[in-house]
């Protein structure tokens, strides 16, 4: 499904608004949570405070008279009392009872309540409940001031604070058997927080309300705005490259927006004339350098065919009168041979003339049908060979059996061949060529007494020969060239054109011929790939 650019903005800026705002609540809600506990924390230490300089006071002062109302709970009958000139009752309050009263009252005004407490308990209602119990225990061990707690009763959030008591000489009046500076007990406050949390979770979702209308309110007019000033601009801008990549410039395309957008169009109309310009200049030039290349192609197509039909005329002409010389110089050199009783026997050294005239006639004709070889394999490629289905190990062994060329002092190795190399399609009689002229440079350039060795296998979607000898290596510069007409290494001899027919043949048959070293030891390797499906017929 696919989205407007101005949806993804509008989405991507609302999410980080979004998130920014509601981490930035998330810490102004934690914080304020803390600053209620904190202070909760410190009203119950004012609480605590009042209580014990209230206590501090009425002990300083030997107790408190109270006047004795109908409707007040009367005091312990034995504490004293007293009868004012208006036959008013008053009774004296201790500061245990005074707490114990200030207890009762403020918690049924519900703010707030307090509780004295002591693990050597002289009235049950000072029980300590588990709170209060687990803190007396941890004062009279470890010198603590107060202990703070967060407790929740029925569903609803209690702070509680409890600090120690300690015994004081004003205290000694009323309660024997205790020593100044111990802990006597201690007071608890507890605050409920139910009401200001319940506050807070209102501020807070009335937040969280003004947040969201912020987030959709700055989101619509992103979105108003962002189509005003980005989107339709963009959009005409496109239409117009649109235009241009189909028609061609189009006409007042610039876009009226006085910014940037301006300016881009403005650069873009201006690039777009420029292009055409160049296009039309490019497409001249173009199709006066396609003249020219067709023309030159017909020159060149014109001088391969003068120069092949020469080729092929000089070398026929040339192959006619070799082959008459040739065999004048052999009846010649037969009738010379012959020794008859009535003639002399002729002079050797006009034997051995026409002897050499004899050879060099056979070099001309052999290099004479080796260019004409080679012509006819480049030029008609494919046409020029008779391709079947072949066996390549059975040509491999029927040329090492007949090739006997000056043989007699190396040994010729065939490599474990493959039984089930495949067949290919090849001119048998063009891979008998080829594998004649490499076992001859082979003995050619071999030393005396060492191996030639003959390998094939399958590589992949090629069948692939070598030959190998341990002669005297091929530079890696002379590598290439060796297979050039008429090129010759050393003083062995030869016409230069061996290699130079085995390329051609491998070629039309669309493989590669090259040249390497040995796996082992010094010598050259000159091997030929040949595919196994380029020539057959689907």
């Amino acid at each position: 499904m696919r989205m407007s650019l101005s949806y993804k903005l509008v989405i991507g800026c609302s999410l980080i608004l979004l998130v920014s705002l509601s981490s930035t609540f998330y810490i102004i809600n934690e914080r304020q949570q803390q600053l209620i506990i904190r202070q909760a924390e410190n009203e119950a230490r004012a609480i605590f405070q009042q209580i014990v300089i209230m206590r501090r006071w009425i002990a300083d002062h030997g107790g408190v008279f109270v006047e004795q109302l109908p409707w007040a709970q009367e005091g312990p009958p034995a504490q004293p009392e007293s009868v004012s000139s208006e036959a008013r009752r008053y009774a004296r309050k201790t500061p245990a009872m005074v707490t114990k009263e200030l207890v009762s009252y403020a918690r049924e005004k519900e703010l707030y309540w307090f509780h004295i407490t002591s693990l050597q308990l002289t009235n049950p209602e000072n029980f300590p409940d588990e709170f209060e119990r687990a803190a007396l225990l941890r004062f009279e061990d470890e010198p603590l001031q107060e202990i703070i707690a967060m407790e929740e009763m029925d569903r609803v959030a209690y702070l509680r604070y409890i600090s120690p008591l300690y015994v004081e000489e004003a205290c000694l009046s009323c309660h024997s058997g205790y020593e100044v500076g111990g802990v006597r007990g201690a007071i608890s406050v507890t605050l409920p927080l139910g009401k200001i949390f319940a506050e807070a979770k209102a501020n807070r979702n009335l937040m969280f309300g003004v947040m969201l209308l912020l987030v959709i309110f700055l989101s619509s007019t992103l979105l108003f705005f962002l189509r005003r000033m980005v989107l339709i601009p963009v959009d005409e801008l496109t239409t117009s490259i649109r235009h241009f990549s189909e028609k061609g410039p189009p006409p007042g395309a610039i876009v009226r927006s006085g910014d940037e957008f301006e300016e881009l169009s403005r650069s873009f109309e201006e690039m777009a004339a420029s292009l055409s310009d160049y296009q039309q200049g490019l497409e001249d030039k173009i199709r006066n350098a396609t003249a020219e290349l067709q023309h030159l192609n017909q020159q060149i197509y014109t001088a391969s065919e003068r120069k092949s039909e020469f080729l092929a005329r000089a070398a026929h002409e040339l192959r006619t009168p070799l082959t008459s010389i040739k065999g004048a110089m052999e009846y010649i050199t037969a009738r010379l041979k012959q020794k008859t009783t009535t003639t002399a026997s002729p002079p050797d050294d006009l034997l051995e003339f026409f002897e050499i005239a004899q050879k060099n006639t056979d070099r001309l004709i052999r290099m004479v049908q080796t260019m004409l070889d080679i012509e006819y394999i480049e030029t008609g490629a494919e046409r020029a060979l008779n391709l079947t289905q072949v066996n390549l190990v059975d040509i491999i062994n029927e040329s090492i059996q007949s090739f006997t060329y000056d043989a007699a002092h190396h040994r010729l190795d065939l490599c474990p061949l493959p039984p089930d190399l495949p067949h290919i399609e090849a001119d048998e009689d063009r891979l008998r060529q080829v594998l004649t002229n490499l076992l001859g440079n082979a003995v050619k350039f071999a030393g005396e007494g060492t191996a030639i060795t003959v390998c094939a296998g399958a590589k992949e979607d090629v069948i692939q020969v070598k030959v190998c000898n341990l002669g005297k290596s091929i530079p890696m510069e002379q590598r290439e060239k060796v297979f050039e007409r008429f090129y010759r290494s050393g003083d062995k001899g030869g016409s230069g054109l061996g290699l130079a027919i085995c390329r051609a043949i491998i070629s039309a048959h669309g493989g590669t011929i090259g040249i390497t070293d040995p796996d082992a030891g010094s010598g050259v390797c000159v091997y030929f790939t040949l595919p196994l499906h380029s020539h057959n017929k689907e």
